[in-house]
């Protein structure tokens, strides 16, 4: 265990933990809108950049983003300081000029006090910060369906040469876990479509819900050894079975 102090208050952390962590466990509100717990740290929205200092450095002290910076002992931090606060300003205002009609980044800006940005606007900007968590997601499950392409203003995320990802089997893994709702998708009857791909939805044997896509549960009956079946009845109706089963159970064991 390591000994650091947090905005006047001492905490211990285990040696390796990354520094927004050690906050997030704390309960201190730091935004981070690149920062997901399935994947690895990535760096990209720089909102979650603290001030470090230690006793030694004479008062000395550097900026670093907390969710790439690991633990040190006798690390002072500073996670709200003027000049913390004027660098988030500084961030916000730019992602505000590159997508000014996010409600996401129009709120998180203003809690920081910007309601309008001082660089010039682009108009047309989307919604998509390229934090990236869509593509590491994807990644991490396998797919590796969607990537980063381009370069400066050009850079975004989309499928292998802009066309129909033969990889995605339409788990939603990007879309709901992406922190300004860039990626659409739509659903229509028995049928999702995202990244103009259209799939099937399971439709439950039971209680008639839509689940998950076929080709989603075709994976994961092949690479997760669970067989095809389990998919034909929604989750729900996988809990009213189990529940049931338990009650039959409980009554055996008080009639024995």
């Amino acid at each position: 265990m390591v000994n650091l102090t947090i905005n006047g208050r001492i905490v211990q952390a285990k040696e390796g933990e990354m520094l927004l962590t050690v906050l997030r466990r704390e309960k201190i509100d730091v935004p981070a809108l690149c920062h997901h717990e399935a994947v690895e740290p990535f760096g990209a929205c720089r909102l979650c950049t603290v001030e470090i200092t230690k006793e030694d450095w004479n008062g000395y002290s550097n900026y670093v983003t907390s969710c790439l910076y690991p633990v040190e002992e006798g690390l002072i931090v500073s996670t709200h300081s003027p000049k913390v606060n004027e660098l988030r300003k500084t961030i916000l205002d730019l992602f505000l000029a590159r997508h000014p009609n996010s409600p996401e980044i129009r709120q998180l800006a203003a809690d920081y006090g910007v309601f309008k940005t001082s660089y010039e606007t682009v108009v047309d900007g989307n919604n998509c910060i390229l934090c990236a968590i869509c593509t590491r997601i994807c990644d991490t499950m396998g797919f590796h369906a969607i990537s980063t392409v381009g370069r400066g203003h050009g850079k975004e995320v989309a499928p292998p040469l802009h066309q129909v990802p033969p990889d995605c089997v339409g788990c939603l893994a990007c879309a709901l876990n992406c922190p300004t709702h860039y990626i659409e998708y739509t659903f229509d009857n028995n049928y999702l479509t995202i990244w103009d791909k259209k799939f099937e939805l399971m439709v439950c044997s039971r209680c008639g819900k839509k689940t998950i896509t076929k080709e989603f549960a075709e994976y994961l009956s092949k690479h997760r050894d669970i067989p095809f079946s389990y998919f034909e009845i929604c989750d729900e109706c996988h809990r009213k079975e189990l529940a049931a089963t338990m009650g039959q159970i409980t009554s055996w064991e008080r009639e024995a």
